[in-house]
């Protein structure tokens, strides 16, 4: 469990980028200086280092846009987007053209449901997963529901890999490539799988554990090998050591929400309502974290609820994502 030592960042030193972003979930950083963010206008927004920006939206040919929850930058250029329909999920391609595909609609003979996180490693492969396959998705807002899964894409085809989950969230490859760390939401934990060479996935392991007000949504790693943890409802940023010591860096809450939010997840009554409000002081329900900026040294936050990116210097660098160098321009 995570001491709970005063915030250590005076939320006053919060900088902000880009501005009218719509549901800015999931943040990315390049080496040039570029955010980007998923953007449920249908695409994903890049705020470019001078702080234009640029949205690359694109529609269904039913006319359906898309409500891009985790997003994921290839090699050429292009985007990956986690679908979080009402009903329907899946992953989608988009170009900077506009041009949108289906990548993803089926697994082991399943149509997806609505798909909360995508990313691909340096390997190539994409890793995609779904919280829950309850209808309503709120009806997994509870610790004792676990049928999250995680989904592998390679040159072997699509299947499932990991199954049972407690509202599976952001997952992610380490930087030595053995282990694909992934957060738990409701089951206030983040594991770990250790990769086999087919990518499969075994020996899954809690990395850490979390307390009352923690919801671990995002997750990073950085150079020293720490991995970082962002929670919705309380605005934090947690630093989970190599050792399992947790750091909280950043708090923004107001008490009486959490406390009526925690209230409301103990009892097993938590719902959208719970998620929708945003009571921080300065930020609107924190749910992802990138490294930027110079040498990596700068931290950047997504939000469910914000319009724009907030930053802070932090205390260690960031480990490079496999993105970290991919050209925009392709």
């Amino acid at each position: 469990m995570a001491d709970r030592p005063a915030p250590q960042l005076d939320l006053a030193t919060l900088q902000f980028h880009g501005c009218a972003l719509v549901r800015p979930e999931c943040v990315l950083a390049t080496a040039d200086g570029s955010l980007y963010t998923a953007d449920w206008r249908g695409g994903v927004a890049q705020t470019h280092a001078d702080g234009t920006q640029t949205l690359y939206a694109g529609r269904l040919p039913e006319g359906r846009a898309l409500r891009p929850n985790g997003i994921a930058l290839r090699h050429d250029g292009s985007f990956l987007l986690a679908d979080l329909g009402e009903t329907a999920g899946g992953v989608f391609a988009l170009t900077r053209a506009g041009a949108l595909a289906p990548f993803l609609e089926r697994v082991d003979g399943v149509d997806l449901p609505p798909t909360n996180f995508v990313a691909e490693d340096t390997a190539g492969r994409v890793w995609v997963t779904v919280s829950t396959r309850r209808q309503p998705r709120a009806a997994a807002y509870r610790g004792d529901v676990a049928d999250g899964f995680i989904v592998v894409v390679d040159a072997r085809g699509a299947r499932i890999v990991a199954d049972g989950l407690g509202y599976t969230n952001e997952a992610l490859v380490s930087p030595d490539g053995r282990w694909l760390y992934v957060n738990e939401t409701f089951g206030r934990r983040t594991s770990r799988y250790r990769i086999g060479p087919d990518a499969e996935l075994s020996g899954r392991e809690t990395v850490a554990t979390y307390g009352a007000g923690t919801f671990p949504d995002g997750l990073c790693f950085d150079a020293e090998g720490g991995v970082w943890i962002t929670s919705i409802v309380s605005n934090r940023v947690i630093r989970v050591a190599p050792g399992g010591a947790q750091t909280l860096v950043l708090e923004d809450a107001d008490p009486a929400h959490l406390a009526w939010v925690e209230q409301a997840f103990v009892s097993g009554t938590m719902g959208r309502a719970h998620l929708d409000q945003a009571a921080g002081r300065v930020l609107a329900n924190v749910s992802s974290l990138a490294f930027g900026g110079p040498g990596l040294r700068t931290a950047f936050l997504g939000c469910l609820l914000g319009d724009a990116i907030a930053s802070f210097a932090a205390p260690v660098a960031g480990h490079p994502p496999p993105h970290w160098n991919w050209s925009p321009h392709r």
